[in-house]
């Protein structure tokens, strides 16, 4: 079940709410789009420029790919595990989402992309899942993998100048939703309830046929 927890430190951590270089425009969805019925907005470039090809290390410290993560419809968030409150609480509210669209009748994957490497080792990564929801999949890499899978998805991060030990990353806060064989689907924003979340992923599940 999901959970909360609050990874506190001194500081509160400064949020970037981007999408890398592409943004969302609120404009009518294409009408060759198959999810256009769900959609409130369209991406520049189209959905297929967001998502691709990527090699990790999951909580087992096992290396996989992209097709080794993505065996079902997933809602993906790049975060770090000393966030101080916004992975925490992204994260829980995905987890909730995730109890609620399973009582709905679709079986859906939390994952956890970490983007702070330095810190996060699988057994880090692990705990942090683990607590946040028994289904979460938690995935870091090296510096190298963990920015080319950010860059797939463009996502932003950056580790801010201080402290060696306790410091914080700037990043984005949108969840993805991906399905195994499209791909990138949808990015949703963090000021949704679980419930809307739920609601919203339904949405996309029933059209890809991911629907009992």
């Amino acid at each position: 079940m999901a959970k909360t927890q609050s990874y506190a430190v001194a500081a509160a951590v400064a949020v970037v709410g981007l999408l890398g270089a592409t943004m969302y425009y609120a404009t009518r969805p294409s009408a060759d789009d198959p999810f256009a019925p769900c959609r409130d907005s369209v991406i520049a470039g189209g959905a297929s420029s967001i998502g691709g090809p990527f090699t990790l290390v999951d909580e087992t410290g096992k290396t996989v790919t992209d097709k080794d993560v993505f065996t079902k419809p997933s809602l993906v968030y790049f975060g770090y595990t000393f966030c101080p409150d916004v992975c925490p609480a992204d994260t829980s509210r995905n987890a909730e989402a995730i109890d609620i669209i399973a009582e709905m009748g679709y079986d859906v994957q939390p994952v956890f992309i970490s983007i702070d490497p330095e810190r996060d080792t699988p057994e880090v990564v692990a705990d942090f899942t683990d607590y946040l929801h028994e289904d979460m999949l938690g995935l870091t890499g090296t510096p190298e993998q963990v920015k080319a899978a950010s860059q797939a998805y463009k996502t932003y991060f950056r580790k801010q100048d201080g402290d060696p030990e306790y410091y914080l990353v700037d990043h984005s806060t949108f969840s993805y939703l991906v399905f195994p064989d499209t791909g990138f689907v949808e990015f949703f924003k963090r000021d949704l309830t679980a419930d809307e979340l739920a609601n919203k992923m339904a949405c996309y599940l029933d059209i890809g046929s991911y629907g009992n």
